[in-house]
């Protein structure tokens, strides 16, 4: 019996490492595959390519083309640091731009506030219009609750940046007190063992958790591409979610599950951009910590965030 179970053990360790092997190979098949015929997954004119498109976004061919570029592009960097750096110049001036622009949001969301309680309080206003020329009226409640989708843009959108600018709430166990390059070991083996995989996961339910709220009939992860494409996709039609909480509020609560697909990506993406920093780092020694950082600054001399330095 143990040496019936060590056979079995071995033999499904070794049937995922040929499953694993076969798919970053076929990966690279799949990407141009979808590059060099863009009409079957772009075309949402037809049904058959919408659905194509739902089925490969949260799919584990998807994720592997994903992977096997980033094989790809680690290879490369390991060759020609310059070309890392340049990654990782890029992805965290993707997520400096991003966050530093969705941060007025929360401006945003302190003069609607006020502008709600002088309309309520000293106009006595149900209504509110904004616009030039063709204006957006909506009762008071209407952009009551649409605060949340501000709060949300900073949240999701803002994530990645307030990462590199050092914002993030930290528990210090044993960080502080180890070397300069066992620092740079722990934040690649924590971007690669928790950022990436609960980005992933966050992806993947967040992908269809979207397009549920999209289409009908509704689609599921559970679906297989022949189900999606020959059975529901003949029904398929758009049903965008348009229901508040209240009878005249907000009503647009599909943009929360665009915004959590869009965090999920990007803190993907900056995983990437963390673990490459963290290496080149740990290869080019103490001198070359936070280069080429680019963080806010009060003023000169002044940080932005006390605990980032």
């Amino acid at each position: 019996m143990q040496d019936d179970n060590g056979i079995s053990f071995f033999g499904a360790l070794w049937n995922g490492l040929v499953w694993f092997v076969q798919n970053i190979a076929e990966a690279f098949y799949n990407f141009g595959y979808a590059i060099t015929h863009p009409q079957l997954w772009l075309n949402w004119s037809d049904k058959e390519a919408i659905m194509r498109f739902v089925y490969y976004g949260g799919s584990v061919e998807f994720f592997f083309v994903v992977f096997a570029l980033f094989l790809v592009l680690t290879a490369i960097g390991l060759y020609y640091r310059n070309f890392m750096w340049g990654m990782v110049r890029g992805l965290e001036g993707f997520a400096n731009t991003t966050g530093r622009f969705f941060a007025w949001a929360g401006l945003l969301m302190v003069v609607q506030q006020i502008v709600i309680v002088f309309m309520q309080r000293i106009f006595a206003r149900p209504d509110m219009s904004f616009g030039l020329g063709i204006p957006l009226t909506q009762d008071i409640s209407w952009f009551a609750e649409e605060l949340k989708l501000y709060n949300a843009m900073v949240v999701c959108l803002c994530c990645t940046y307030t990462f590199v600018q050092g914002g993030h709430v930290r528990v210090d166990l044993i960080y502080a007190g180890i070397s300069y390059r066992a620092k740079r070991v722990v934040d690649m083996l924590g971007a690669l063992l928790f950022m990436m995989p609960v980005a992933v996961l966050t992806w993947m339910y967040g992908w269809f958790f979207m397009w549920r709220h999209l289409i009908v009939p509704k689609p599921s992860a559970s679906d297989t591409l022949q189900r999606l494409v020959e059975q529901r996709a003949k029904g398929l039609r758009w049903n965008i979610e348009t229901i508040g909480f209240s009878p005249n509020g907000f009503n647009a609560y599909f943009l929360f599950k665009i915004l959590l697909v869009a965090f999920a990506g990007m803190v993907f993406l900056h995983a990437i951009a963390f673990i490459y920093r963290s290496y080149l780092e740990y290869v080019e020694g103490p001198e070359s910590e936070g280069k080429y950082l680019d963080k806010d600054s009060l003023g000169e001399g002044e940080e932005a965030y006390e605990g980032a330095h």
